[in-house]
């Protein structure tokens, strides 16, 4: 008999929570009961700092009694921004037991626009790094926080006498504030329940097995739901290790790698493309006989791998590995966006367990998630546990607009009943945006974004993304936008065209180079998809703090 991630809770109900999942705080409460000793927080530098589930458990609980002391009550908003740290996850943890609900926001917002969220979100207490901290110091908040011992009032010295009674937050009840990214539009307040969250990272495990052995690396922004969910509350959950990144630069991630032992490390398609790149131009350094034996055996790996289910890429390639600080990994997993099924094929070649999976905001994120015995290279994995799945109006091909229904799907937008109505069918079915299919074991394959699609003169439907995809691993290219121009006003068709930002460091830069890159990309479309027009960009197009760019916000200059 299998039995499922969650099997044990019913051992703890009665005891530390009631309902059908528990909340947050009874999550870690739980986590402390099986695993207290085990280190819960870490953190190289600027200086380690290393704390057991015990630990953040009790400092979690002193924040709470001290935010209590200071007005916080059940549902009332509190913000957080910063860099990932210990002091975020207190932060985070502390807000929940003082039954508050957690605002995140993006250290990468200005001021003035983290600012305009807080008012969104009604948020009048806030925990901030030392850079935004003395700009807020002069706002006049209710109190203010810092995750920076160069500051006053330090999360880490708060301290608080006496053991008021709190009332704590029910499963239903709202964890977190969540805004959406913004790549398309005005940002939007995601209102995430404690049952939303906890449901959502239990039954993803049903996909990938995470043990309290395993050490996570919290890579990318917390803030963010991809980040927050896959690493931060799934640590929670099952008593893993969290080693909290500083720094972005690829020398530092290699070194946190190695000397946190890490075993799962999440990452955008972005990164994982820049790691394989890399070690692939090292390899093809060495010669040619070299470089070709290695591929010969990362494609006998990847066929042991595939239908043996025998990982013997692991030991072959240690070598390699080690060069990339993966040597200890265990799963990789790829979210945040599309990546080249190339890329996902060459880390399972060398025994890395790579699991690439789908989710947005609005559903915590998770929902589908490649099961590393059982991957497709082209999906974004089987759909979960929970998860109830229909394709809108579905053309031929069977591509429609994913609807979702689930314990994970939000509850709405915060004061935008108008917002929340619009995502909503009328029979409560969350409209994702995305389109794609699902095949016959419940595999999820994305096609693009509705609100993206580009409608050819022939009629046919164009996701850019799906032709975006196809420049992911050219090195010439730093960032490529593909949308439709009007070909047509009175017809409403559209053409397509590429914005292109180059490599700086790019050894030809010439038009004529890009229009045979265009030109090779084109050969291997169908006819209705292959780009007309293309335009060099002399700046970057800005991006949101998970490397998308923000389509809404490019304006076409002159090459």
């Amino acid at each position: 008999m299998n039995l499922t991630p969650w099997e044990f809770l019913p051992k703890y109900k009665g005891k530390y929570f009631n309902g059908t999942w528990p909340t947050l705080p009874e999550v870690l409460e739980i986590t402390v009961e099986r695993y207290g000793e085990r280190r819960a927080f870490t953190a190289y530098s600027p200086e380690l700092l290393e704390l057991t589930y015990k630990d953040v458990l009790e400092k979690s609980k002193i924040i709470g009694q001290y935010l209590h002391s200071h007005g916080v009550r059940k549902g009332h908003r509190v913000g957080v921004t910063g860099k990932n740290s210990p002091e975020w996850g207190l932060a985070y943890l502390g807000i929940l037991f003082a039954g508050g609900v957690v605002v995140p926001l993006d250290y990468g917002l200005s001021n003035g626009e983290v600012e305009k969220l807080m008012e969104m979100a009604d948020v009048d207490i806030l925990f901030c790094d030392e850079e935004k901290y003395d700009f807020f110091q002069d706002k006049n908040l209710k109190n203010l926080i810092a995750l920076s011992p160069k500051k006053e009032n330090y999360v880490l010295h708060i301290s608080h006498d006496g053991d008021e009674t709190i009332d704590m937050p029910q499963e239903d009840d709202l964890a977190a504030i969540l805004f959406t990214s913004g790549t398309t539009g005005v940002s939007k307040g995601v209102m995430l329940t404690h049952s939303n969250f906890v449901s959502d990272a239990y039954q993803a495990q049903a996909n990938m097995n995470i043990f309290h052995t395993d050490v996570f690396y919290a890579l990318l922004p917390l803030h963010h739901s991809y980040s927050m969910l896959a690493v931060f509350i799934e640590s929670l959950c099952v008593g893993s290790e969290i080693v909290f990144a500083k720094h972005l630069a690829i020398a530092q991630i290699l070194k946190d790698l190695k000397q946190g032992q890490v075993t799962m490390f999440l990452g955008v398609p972005m990164l994982f493309n820049k790691m394989i790149k890399g070690l692939m131009k090292g390899i093809r350094d060495k010669g040619i006989v070299v470089y070709g034996l290695i591929l010969f055996l990362m494609w006998i790996s990847g066929l042991i791998k595939k239908y043996f289910h025998v990982n013997p890429g692991k030991k072959m390639f240690k070598g390699l590995l080690a060069k990339l600080s993966l040597d200890t990994n265990r799963v990789c997993i790829c979210g945040g966006g599309p990546l080249p099924a190339s890329t996902f094929k060459m880390f399972n070649q060398l025994g890395i367990d790579f699991v690439q999976g789908y989710g947005l905001t609005e559903t915590s994120p998770i929902v589908a998630l490649n099961p590393k015995e059982a991957y497709k290279e082209d999906s974004v994995g089987k759909m979960i546990p929970g998860t109830q799945t229909k394709i809108l109006d579905p053309d031929e091909r069977g591509c429609g607009e994913i609807a979702l229904k689930g314990s994970m799907v939000m509850r709405g937008y915060y004061k935008n009943d108008e917002a929340t109505r619009e995502v909503f069918t009328e029979d409560n079915w969350f409209k994702t945006g995305d389109v794609g299919y699902l095949d016959e074991d419940n595999y999820l394959y994305l096609t693009g974004r509705a609100k993206s699609m580009i409608v050819t003169e022939g009629g046919k439907n164009v996701f850019p993304e799906e032709i975006e995809d196809k420049f992911q691993l050219y090195d010439e290219i730093d960032q490529i936008l593909i949308r439709g121009y009007v070909l047509d006003a009175k017809m409403k068709t559209e053409g397509i065209e590429a914005l292109i930002y180059p490599n700086q460091d790019g050894k030809d830069l010439s038009r004529e180079h890009f229009q045979k890159v265009i030109d090779e990309v084109n050969s291997n479309l169908k006819a209705y998809q292959k780009i007309s027009q293309f335009h060099i960009l002399h700046e970057a197009m800005e991006m949101t703090t998970t490397k998308k760019i923000k389509r809404h916000k490019v304006v076409l200059k002159e090459d």
